[in-house]
């Protein structure tokens, strides 16, 4: 707004500017401290985001940071083993994605489909069976575990006996992840086990230290033992090993210790596989299997009917007295 004012001596304008409303707040600063705050908030939530992605990857790579870390499977402990903890119900051992394209994969009819233009060997004579003992343990040289592995030819086939030592261990101690030299070494023997006619049974077993918590619900040595037999299936079966060479997996816990007089000794800690002879694996499938044909002998007593080219067989080696 302007006005004129008009003297009697001279003449001069006069500029009056009014303003309008009253002083506000914000006048001075603007938006600016909205932007700051924005701002400062979008740095919460990335740096949020970057520790819950860091939690979530260490979580993902715990088991394989003990595996890394403590290679030789001996984690150093005091007193008794620590109990398992698994917040779902059922077994513990690791949920191992097989192969399906060979007679490893899970489910039922899934049976191993053997490919019957492949020539298989079978291992029977005790000079077969040695020689398949040198490949193994040639193998488990060239693996750095020469020192792991143990032989032993039997009436009933070969006996393999992958144990722990002092140095290196097959498992993590008091769990059935498998430390990566032992898995490497179960996959290489794979291929040769898959080219054999012969079937094997899988044992675990483990030494006499006890775990913490007992009980009849709490995880134990024997839960242990099978675990590792079935650890050591998976590794074979991922190997490319079929799932028709395994006839029988247990775990016997601590009750069959290699070195009985120190049953905590590392080497009762061990996985052993047994290359069955062809008349071995049909004993145990007759034991476990369907019971043969017998007859009544008196009201309280039968017997089992005996082949009679067995029989036959069994005659012609006795001698005859005169």
């Amino acid at each position: 707004m302007q006005a004129t004012k008009k003297g009697p001596d001279k003449h001069h304008e006069a500029t009056i500017v009014k303003r309008g409303g009253g002083k506000h707040h914000d006048d001075e600063h603007g938006g600016a401290w909205k932007v700051a705050f924005a701002d400062f908030c979008m740095a919460l939530m990335a740096l949020f985001l970057v520790l819950w992605l860091i939690a979530s990857r260490d979580a993902e790579r715990v088991k394989n940071i003990v595996r890394d870390n403590t290679a030789s499977g001996l984690i150093e402990g005091t007193g008794g083993k620590p109990e398992i903890k698994s917040s779902p119900a059922g077994s513990l051992i690791e949920r191992f994605q097989l192969p399906k394209s060979n007679g490893g994969s899970e489910g039922p009819g899934s049976g191993a489909k053997s490919n019957t233009s492949t020539v298989r060997t079978k291992y029977e004579s005790p000079s077969e069976l040695a020689a398949l003992a040198h490949q193994l343990e040639q193998m488990s040289a060239d693996a750095g575990l020469a020192s792991n592995l143990a032989t032993v030819i039997t009436p009933d086939g070969l006996r393999v006996m992958l144990h722990d030592t002092d140095h290196q261990g097959m498992f993590v101690r008091g769990s059935p992840l498998p430390t990566p030299k032992f898995a490497k070494l179960l996959r290489a023997m794979a291929p040769l086990f898959e080219k054999m006619e012969n079937q094997m049974l899988i044992v675990g077993h483990t030494d006499s230290l006890q775990y913490t918590n007992a009980g009849p619900a709490s995880y134990s040595n024997w839960s242990l033992s099978v675990n590792r037999a079935l650890a050591a299936r998976s590794e074979l079966l991922i190997g490319g090993m079929r799932g028709d060479t395994i006839l029988q997996l247990v775990g016997m816990a601590d009750r069959a210790p290699i070195d009985p007089a120190h049953p905590d000794a590392s080497p009762n800690r061990r996985i052993e596989l047994l290359i069955l002879t062809s008349k071995q694996s049909a004993a145990v499938k007759t034991m476990f299997g369907a019971p043969p044909a017998t007859e009544s002998l008196t009201e309280d007593a039968s017997t089992a009917k005996t082949n009679d080219t067995e029989l036959k067989a069994l005659r012609s080696q006795m001698v005859k007295k005169p």
